[in-house]
């Protein structure tokens, strides 16, 4: 029994029988907690994360994009429909770059959460913009937000499929473009807190 245990510890399970997430790096050392990636072979927990305020930081980074992705008007509550679309994705994404679509991802979430934000303060009555930092959590769902508003964007009736609008979107994230639609609006926050500092 012990061995069969020890067989089965050597063997890594990969993320859709295709992608090692052992090789994936993540750059942004506060992200570090809140990128989770831990390897399920279809990333499915089934709820079992949803019972406490700030588990969903234990849930893989790959199935948080397929859940924002589940929120658009289209695919709402189709959940093979969302991992369909996040996969034929990462196909194009290491068709176009040849590097690990998950290492894409991660990039793509640390290049668009914004750093810095504005809260409304009250001081007699009067609303006054203040300039925060963001935290490390609120940066992911922001950026995953982001990511997934640029998808819906770019293929809400238009000839061009969901998938290949998400892989142009994650494609550019990661690199830092600001054609991408989650950089363009994670820059405008930054901008908009640093004229409020």
């Amino acid at each position: 029994m012990v061995e069969a245990a020890e067989a089965g510890a050597g063997t890594s399970q990969l993320l859709f029988n295709r992608w090692d997430m052992s090789e994936v790096e993540i750059q942004d050392p506060s992200l570090v907690r809140y990128v989770n990636l831990h390897t399920m072979i279809v990333p499915h927990s089934c709820g079992k994360l949803v019972g406490q305020q700030f588990n969903k930081s234990n849930m893989l980074i790959v199935e948080r994009l397929i859940n924002k992705m589940m929120q658009t008007e289209n695919n709402t509550g189709k959940k093979e429909l969302a991992i369909r679309i996040v996969r034929d994705a990462f196909e194009i994404i290491h068709k176009k770059t040849k590097k690990n679509p998950v290492q894409v991802l991660v990039d793509a979430v640390e290049n668009a959460g914004p750093r810095e934000e504005t809260v409304r303060l009250k001081y007699g009555g009067i609303n006054v913009p203040k300039s925060v930092d963001s935290a490390p959590q609120r940066r992911v769902d922001t950026a995953l937000r982001f990511i997934t508003a640029g998808v819906l964007q770019a293929s809400h009736k238009k000839k061009r499929s969901v998938s290949e609008a998400l892989a142009e979107e994650l494609i550019a994230a990661a690199n830092g473009d600001s054609r991408s639609y989650a950089v363009s609006k994670k820059e405008e926050r930054e901008r908009i807190a640093k004229a409020a500092r």
